[in-house]
Parts: structure tokens; sequence; C-alpha cells
């Protein structure tokens, strides 16, 4: 990693614009409404849905993930459930593990955001959700479009086609895109790869409660169910890091359970219930449900890279 430091791989100004966590509450510059106002305006959403074109969805979705994002598909009842039905070929597929986020429900609490970081312990600059935000309109009366954005656990990712030592790659199992601390080099071509920007790179930076060695610092992290304690010099610091779907939460099976309280951190936190977490291959899952029911998008699908990720609208 020195020799990475000297040739300018490692550099802060390489990372991508929207790794930085601006617009959380409690950041340095963050400029976030007040909570009253949050509130004002969750109890108008509902009122204010029919003015809303689901063109203009399509076009608030855009905005949110990138300019390049303009070909985004919207799904009809059956055509959602066939495309989450699709397993990579050749792998013996058990689950295939996914999201669905319903914008009209996401308030813009963030509280998946800081669950998600109490779960897995990341540090400053490593965030493996976040929550976007557009305002539709400019009246009083419109209201905020919000959404989480973790990893989508691409069918085809392009981060595992471009890393050169075979460090990130999407397990047969379950289909979710994980990272091998112990071979990840940070040379960061995946963060460049990914068209969503859901890749940070850890810097080795530490919050005030490690820095200071508190009791928490000694507190590993459980990751992967590998349980790593932070130690400058030591992996997953100079690596690669992104959502995981808190696979440590699974079972020996490699099932998660809703009522045990093995579930994905953001999904249970969410206070307005818009995280559908579950197995999109099973069709009693409420995700699965969601998907027969609702009209649904997944983003740049042009790109072919099938995300397992839904946006309902």
């Amino acid at each position: 990693m020195a020799e990475l430091a000297r040739t300018g791989v490692a550099d802060r100004s390489l990372d991508q614009p929207d790794s930085q966590g601006a617009m959380y509450p409690g950041e340095e510059g963050d400029a976030g409404m007040s909570s009253e106002t949050e509130v004002e305006l969750a109890l108008r959403r509902d009122a204010s849905l029919s003015r809303i074109d689901r063109r203009e969805m399509m076009g608030v979705l855009a905005k949110w993930l990138g300019a390049a994002l303009v070909g985004a598909t919207v799904l009809g009842a059956g055509e959602a459930l066939a495309a989450v039905g699709g397993q990579t070929a050749g792998a013996q597929r058990k689950y295939n593990y996914g999201m669905v986020i319903d914008t009209r429900r996401c308030v813009g609490c963030r509280a998946c955001t800081i669950a998600c970081k109490a779960e897995n312990k990341t540090p400053p600059g490593v965030f493996y959700t976040v929550v976007i935000e557009h305002v539709i309109g400019v009246d009083i009366e419109d209201r905020p479009t919000y959404a989480t954005r973790p990893c989508f656990h691409c069918e085809h990712p392009a981060c595992t086609v471009v890393c050169p030592v075979a460090a990130t790659f999407k397990r047969e199992q379950d289909g979710i895109v994980v990272v091998d601390y112990d071979r990840c080099i940070g040379c960061r071509y995946c963060m460049t790869a990914c068209p969503y920007g859901a890749r940070y790179f850890d810097f080795g930076d530490n919050y005030p409660a490690v820095e200071q060695q508190t009791p928490y610092a000694a507190v590993p992290s459980p990751e992967y169910g590998q349980y790593r304690a932070r130690e400058d010099g030591k992996s997953p610091i100079d690596n690669v890091r992104k959502c995981t779907f808190c696979l440590h939460l699974q079972d020996e099976a490699g099932a998660y359970s809703r009522a045990e309280g093995r579930w994905p951190a953001c999904a249970k936190t969410c206070t307005g219930h818009a995280i559908h977490f579950g197995d999109l291959s099973d069709p009693a899952a409420e995700a699965s449900r969601l998907l027969r029911e609702r009209r649904a998008v997944r983003i740049k699908e042009e790109l072919g890279t099938d995300p397992n990720v839904y946006y309902l609208i």
C-alpha cells in the first residue's frame, strides 16, 4: 500500500464525489432540514402524490444517481417478478437476495445510514447506504422525494470484472457481491467501474471514540463474520468497502430471520417501512409480493448490470 500511496492511487482526490457523506445530519457543513419541517412534509406526501407523473419520477431517480441514468426501465407486475427470478448461468443459487425500496414511504430520516454504520462499525467517509433526496416542484405544497441507495448486488456486476486480483466477486449461493479484504490491493478500479457509486475507500480515518481508545475501539466489526479489530496498517484499512446486506447475520444455511432480528440493519431500522429485503426468488417473500402488486424501476438497466435493488414509484 505504501507503493500505491507514492504513485497517487491512494490520494483522496481520486475518491468519488458522492463518497464524502456530505448530506448527513451531524456532518460538518450539513444543511439538512429541521425535524419539524420533515414531519410537515411527510404529512403532505400522500396528498401531493397524485400530482407527480411517473415519467417525472423516473427523471428524479435519474438525477439522484447521475446524469447517465437516462435508461431506467419501468416494470409491470409480471415483468418485475420474472426479472428477479433469473440466475447466473452455471451458478447453484440457493437464495437471490435483494431489496425493494418504496419511494412513497421513505421520509429521509437517514435512520438506515446510522443503523448501518453502527452495525458494521464503518469509519468516517465510508457509507454502505446513503439517502438521496430531490424536491419535485417549487411550491410549498410540493413534496421532497427520498430513497436509500445501498449496493445493488447486480447479477452482472461491472466491479468484479475489472478487479485485477479477483478480490471482489459475486457469491454463487446467494448473489451477494463481496470484497475479500485480504486480497484487495486498494487500486479502486472497482469504484470507477461501479455505475452506482456504491463503493468507498477506507483511508484509515477514525471517529474520536476510536482515536481516543475508548472501550468502543476494542469492539470488533462483525462484517463478513470475521470480527476484525481496527488496527493501523491492517485490513480493511486501505481497502475498498461496500454494503454486504449484513451477511454476517445469516445462519449456517445462509438464511436470514426477521423474527430473530437477523435482518439487514437498514431494513429493520427503517422508520417508514420503506426498505423491504428478502429472497427475490421466493414468491412468498414480502419483496416479491410488492413487485407483483406495484410498479418498479431498476436503475441503469441499459448497462446490462441487472441490479437486484428495485424502486417502487
